[in-house]
């Protein structure tokens, strides 16, 4: 006597499971571009390591004999696997049954069982693969019945959850009510350029509180949410990229809070002096460069990905490898608003810093700032409480970090580049300056009386420029120890790859959750 029977049943309702909303629904999501959710999760994991859990939670039907007649899958694919070999939780919407519902009755939930929990209890990063058009009026036909929101819990699993592992968000298809909200709650979040859209309502509610025609489109494509509202952090040209990327995130950080980031050999020279770092800042000072570049000479090659290149972007901020070592890179753009700091990036800024301090990634700032974006438009973006805030986030950070001032430093954003209350060692390279503000639009600030009493007021501004201007000089700086060390920028990533070996030391000694006050996820 074996339990042969059950085990047929058992594999018949898992392959019925398997074909998901069935073939024209398949073929509808294929249509539009998109990938079903078991398709992405064979992507995603290392071949063979998903490990589905509820493989047979979902809605079936028996005749009168109890025999199984039918059964439809929960709209959600939960489970775990590897990437790159390691641990991964991993849930995803499976848009072909019911569009992903994603209310209150469809969450698949057994004994208190969710993705968060086994993330958080099992200490690996939680991958939430979205696509769901959130919740629906039909649900109420369906139950005979309405419900209301609220699970303080669920919330509260999830803050938990952000403190302690890696939580990452793809929005892959058009994503409606809970859905966008659950993209939000990660360190990181993608989502594909022309086959999804987020929003909290779709068309036909904006069309009916509002009155106003919109497409799906133009509410919530990467163009508001990855360069203008900054919900999403990045775009991937289709779902592949957007896998590939996912993969990629994760091989920085460590597993949990309670581990360093994964150290990888490195075939590229510490020692390497790049002679392009000798030239790459022009001596005209209003003259641009390209910070990426510079970057990649610092860096070991290779190792650079960018995280929110769209939003922000007088800031641009890098995950790479120094020596083998995963750190946070953070720097200005001056390409962008002078690479002065503006409100986004202000907010691009607290959640780098805050998210590099949970992971134990030591922070390197390449400051080139000069100062906060000026003028109406970021008063009423209100700049000064995103400062503020900004302040919080650097002061309360623990994880070493490390500056070297580029070019300008000026103001308030200038002093942005490291906590006071920690060792805050900054090198600067010989075209660097700081001070209050530039000298340029300081003088007629400090000196109006004096230049426009002059026989020449345009000779007499250029004379107290030029003036002031050697007083700034860096070495004069250094001379009263205002700045540590002046450096040949072909030094840099030598003394780099020193700094990131040192704060391996420090960073072990900082394993588990971090306390801030005040600093979202």
């Amino acid at each position: 006597m074996t339990w042969q029977r059950e085990v047929d049943r058992l594999k018949y309702q898992q392959e019925m499971a398997r074909q998901m909303g069935g073939s024209e629904n398949i073929a509808r999501q294929h249509a539009k571009g998109r990938l079903t959710v078991r398709e992405r999760i064979d992507l995603l994991l290392d071949k063979n390591s998903f490990k589905e859990i509820g493989s047979i939670a979902g809605t079936a039907e028996y005749d009168g004999d109890s025999n199984l007649v039918s059964f439809t899958h929960a709209p959600r694919v939960i489970g775990y696997g590897r990437i790159n070999n390691r641990m991964v939780c991993i849930e995803g919407g499976d848009f072909t049954i019911h569009g992903g519902w994603a209310d209150p009755t469809s969450f698949t939930s057994v004994g208190g069982f969710t993705p968060e929990k086994m993330a958080r209890e099992w200490r690996m990063p939680l991958i939430r693969l979205l696509d769901s058009a959130g919740g629906s009026v039909q649900r109420i036909a369906e139950l005979g019945h309405s419900f209301l929101h609220g699970n303080p819990d669920r919330w509260a699993g999830t803050v938990a959850l952000m403190a302690e592992v890696p939580v990452v968000s793809a929005a892959l298809g058009s994503l409606g009510g809970y859905p966008p909200v659950e993209a939000s709650m990660s360190h990181w979040s993608i989502m594909t350029k022309n086959t999804s859209e987020l929003f909290v309502a779709g068309p036909p509610l904006v069309k009916q509180a509002l009155g106003i025609n919109v497409t799906k489109e133009e509410l919530g494509s990467y163009r508001v949410h990855v360069a203008r509202s900054g919900v999403i952090d990045n775009v991937a040209n289709d779902e592949n990229d957007a896998l590939q990327q996912i993969r990629q995130f994760l091989s920085y950080l460590p597993q949990n809070v309670w581990q360093q980031p994964p150290y990888i050999v490195s075939n590229d020279d510490p020692n390497r002096r790049d002679e392009m770092l000798f030239s790459i800042i022009p001596r005209e000072r209003r003259k641009t460069y390209d910070i990426r570049q510079l970057i990649k000479h610092i860096v070991d090659s290779d190792s650079m990905f960018e995280l929110a290149p769209l939003y922000g972007r007088s800031l641009v901020t890098f995950l790479a490898r120094i020596n083998g070592y995963p750190v946070a890179v953070i720097s200005n753009d001056c390409r962008h608003f002078g690479g002065a700091q503006t409100s986004a990036g202000c907010e691009k800024m607290i959640r780098f810093v805050d998210f590099a301090d949970t992971f134990h990634l030591p922070i390197i700032y390449l400051v080139d700032c000069p100062g906060f974006m000026i003028g109406p438009e970021s008063e009423k973006e209100g700049i000064e409480r995103k400062s503020a805030r900004l302040a919080f986030a650097i002061s309360q950070l623990t994880v070493p970090g490390i500056a070297v001032i580029l070019r300008r430093a000026y103001g308030v954003a200038g002093a942005l580049h490291g906590s006071i209350s920690h060792l805050n060692l900054r090198y600067a390279w010989p075209s660097g300056e700081w001070g209050s503000l530039p000298v340029e639009g300081g003088v007629m600030a400090a000196y109006k009386r004096e230049i426009e009493s002059s026989q020449d007021p345009e000779a007499k501004r250029i004379e107290i420029e030029d003036r002031l201007r050697l007083l700034s000089s860096p070495f004069r700086t250094a001379e009263v120890f205002g700045v540590e060390e002046i450096i040949d920028p072909r030094d840099t990533r030598p003394i780099l790859c020193e700094f990131v070996k040192i704060a391996q030391e420090i960073t072990a000694t900082q394993l588990g959750v971090k306390s801030r006050i005040g600093i979202r996820p």
